[in-house]
C-alpha cells in the first residue's frame, strides 16, 4: 500500500488531524496550507510542508512518513530542509515531525543530528503508541486505521463508519470522511471486489462515496459507448452486467440505460 501518498493526503484533507497529531489545537489548521516543496538545482522533494499563511510567524513543519526501514533518513531529511531554509530564507522558525508505523521501522542514525531530536525541534511519531482506536479522536484513529491489519480493519473501519455519522455534525465533512476510509480500505485490500466492499461498508454509505459514483458513472458512459457501436438496445444489454458487477442495483441500471427492471435481469442471466 501507498502508505506515504495516503498520509500525504490525509494531512492534506484533513490537516486538523496533523496537528492533533504533534499534541496542538486542530484549530491551528486553520493558519496553514499544506503542500510539496521542490529545492531548486537538487534532486531534493520535500513531499509535506505545512506553510503558515503569508503575513503569520507561525513556525513552518516539515513532514515525513516512513514506513520502510531507512538508515539514511535523517541526514537526508535534515539536509533537504537546511537546503530549503537556505533557498527561501524564511522569517518563521520550523519544525519537523517524522510518522512511523512503529519503532522497529526507525532505523535512522541520530549521531550527526542528536540536538534536533533533544531540543524538540525533529519529532518522531509512532502511530502504534498512540492508544487503542476508540478511545482517540476520530481523526487520528483514521490514520491508525492504515496500520491495522487485514483481520481487524474492517472491524475498525465499520466503527469509523458509526462514530463519523454520530460524531460529524457537517455533512461535507462527513462525507469527506466516510471516502477517506474507503480509500484506505480499497489500497489494503486491493483484490476486493465491488460487492464484497459493499458490504463491508453498508450499502448506504458506499453510494455516497465518490468510489460507488465513479462506478456509476463508468458504468453509464460504457453502455452509451457501446450502444453506439453496437447499435443502441444490444449495447445497452450488453453494459448490464459489468453495472451489476460495479455494484449498481437492478433498479439503478435500468434507470441510467432506459431500459425495463425485466430487460435487466433477462440480460444478468
Amino acid at each position: 500500500m501507498k502508505t506515504d501518498i495516503i498520509f500525504y493526503r490525509l494531512f492534506q484533507e484533513f490537516p486538523d488531524i496533523f496537528f492533533e497529531l504533534i499534541g496542538n489545537p486542530p484549530e491551528e489548521a486553520s493558519l496553514y496550507q499544506f503542500s510539496s516543496v521542490e529545492i531548486k538545482q537538487t534532486a531534493f522533494r520535500i513531499d509535506g510542508v505545512f506553510l503558515p499563511t503569508q503575513g503569520s510567524e507561525n513556525q513552518i513543519y516539515f513532514v515525513e512518513v516512513q514506513f520502510q526501514a531507512d538508515g539514511e533518513i535523517y541526514s537526508r531529511l535534515i539536509a533537504e530542509i537546511c537546503l530549503y531554509l537556505r533557498q527561501n530564507q524564511p522569517s518563521n522558525d520550523w519544525g519537523a515531525v517524522v510518522l512511523y508505523p512503529n519503532r522497529n521501522v526507525d532505523t535512522g542514525n541520530i549521531k550527526h543530528y542528536r540536538e534536533f531530536f533533544t531540543s524538540g525541534r525533529v519529532k518522531r511519531i509512532y502511530l502504534d503508541e498512540l492508544g487503542e482506536g476508540a478511545s482517540l479522536p476520530i481523526g487520528i484513529a483514521t490514520a491508525k486505521l492504515v496500520i491495522a491489519t487485514d483481520d481487524i480493519a474492517i472491524v475498525q473501519a465499520r466503527e469509523l463508519i458509526d462514530r463519523t455519522k454520530s460524531e460529524i455534525n457537517s455533512p461535507p465533512k462527513q462525507q469527506q470522511l466516510l471516502q477517506f476510509i474507503e480509500t484506505i480500505l480499497a489500497y489494503k485490500f486491493p483484490t476486493m471486489s465491488r460487492e464484497e466492499m459493499q458490504q463491508m461498508f453498508g450499502l448506504s454509505e458506499l453510494k455516497q462515496t465518490r468510489f460507488y459514483q465513479e462506478a456509476f458513472q463508468e458504468g453509464v458512459e460504457q453502455g452509451i459507448e457501446q450502444g453506439k457501436v453496437q447499435g443502441i438496445e444490444q449495447g445497452k444489454l450488453r453494459a448490464v452486467p459489468a453495472m451489476l458487477a460495479a455494484g449498481l442495483t437492478v433498479e439503478q441500471v435500468a434507470q441510467a440505460l432506459d431500459l425495463s427492471v425485466e430487460q435487466v435481469r433477462q440480460a444478468e442471466q
